[in-house]
C-alpha cells in the first residue's frame, strides 16, 4: 500500500550504486597530489554539490588549483565512468516503475551535476520515469538542510506530508527530517559507520528496494 503522493530520491548511494565510483575518483585525485585521502573525505564533500565540495577541499588541503580548475577535474574523471559502469541499487527500477504505475510523482533531489547523472539514469532505463529534477544549486544550503527537499516538494505541488525522501547519507536524512517529511534511509556502504543514528533518525531503513517491492507483492 502507498500512502505518499510524491517520492523524493537522492541518487548516488541511494538509487545509483555509485559510491565505488566517487571513491575510486577521490582515490586517485589525491593520489595524483602524493597525498593520501582522508578516511572520511567522502561523507564530508557528498552532501555539499561540486561546487561547494572544490572549493572546501582547495581550501582544507591547500591545492594550487583554484575550485574550477577542480570541478573541470571532477568532470573529466567521472563522466565516463557515470555513463558506461554505474549502475542502479538492486530493486530500484522496479520499484520506480511501480511507483510510476500507481500514480506517484517521482523527484530526484540530489548534490551531483545533470551531465554526469542523466546518461547514468538513462543508459539504465530509469530516466523517463522521475517528473522532476532538483539539484543543489537551485538552493542556498546543503543537504544538511531541508532546502533541496522542500524545493522538490515545491515543484512537484505537494505538501511535506504528502511527500517521502529516500536517501543514503546521514546528513541528508537528518535535513529530510528537519524539514518534516517522512524519510526512508536506503543503506549503502559509504554510510555503514553512521548507521546506528541513521536508525534513530530515520522513519524506515532499508537494505535494499527489493524488501519493498516484496512488500507491495503481497498487498
Amino acid at each position: 500500500m502507498i500512502n505518499y503522493k510524491c517520492a523524493i530520491f537522492d541518487l548516488d548511494g541511494t538509487i545509483l550504486d555509485s559510491t565505488d565510483v566517487w571513491n575510486q575518483i577521490d582515490l586517485e585525485f589525491f593520489a595524483k597530489r602524493g597525498m593520501s585521502m582522508p578516511e572520511d573525505y567522502g561523507k564530508t564533500i557528498a552532501p555539499m554539490g561540486f561546487e561547494r565540495a572544490a572549493e572546501y577541499t582547495v581550501k582544507t588541503y591547500n591545492l594550487s588549483e583554484t575550485p574550477q580548475e577542480v570541478v573541470a577535474e571532477w568532470n573529466r574523471m567521472s563522466h565516463e565512468k557515470f555513463e558506461n559502469d554505474v549502475e542502479l541499487k538492486s530493486g530500484a527500477k522496479k520499484y520506480l516503475e511501480f511507483l510510476k504505475a500507481n500514480g506517484v510523482v517521482l523527484c530526484i533531489a540530489t548534490a551531483s551535476q545533470e551531465d554526469m547523472f542523466v546518461p547514468a539514469l538513462k543508459n539504465n532505463g530509469v530516466f523517463h520515469l522521475f517528473d522532476h529534477i532538483t539539484t543543489l544549486k537551485e538552493v542556498k544550503r546543503g543537504k544538511g538542510f531541508p532546502d533541496i527537499y522542500l524545493k522538490a516538494a515545491q515543484k512537484a505541488g505537494f505538501n511535506v506530508a504528502d511527500c517521502v525522501v529516500f536517501e543514503d547519507l546521514l546528513v541528508g536524512i537528518k535535513g529530510a527530517k528537519d524539514g518534516g517529511f517522512y524519510t526512508i534511509a536506503v543503506y549503502d556502504e559509504n554510510s555503514k559507520n553512521d548507521i546506528e543514528k541513521i536508525k534513530i533518525i530515520a522513519d524506515k531503513l532499508i537494505y535494499s528496494f527489493d524488501i519493498l517491492i516484496e512488500k507491495t507483492d503481497e498487498d
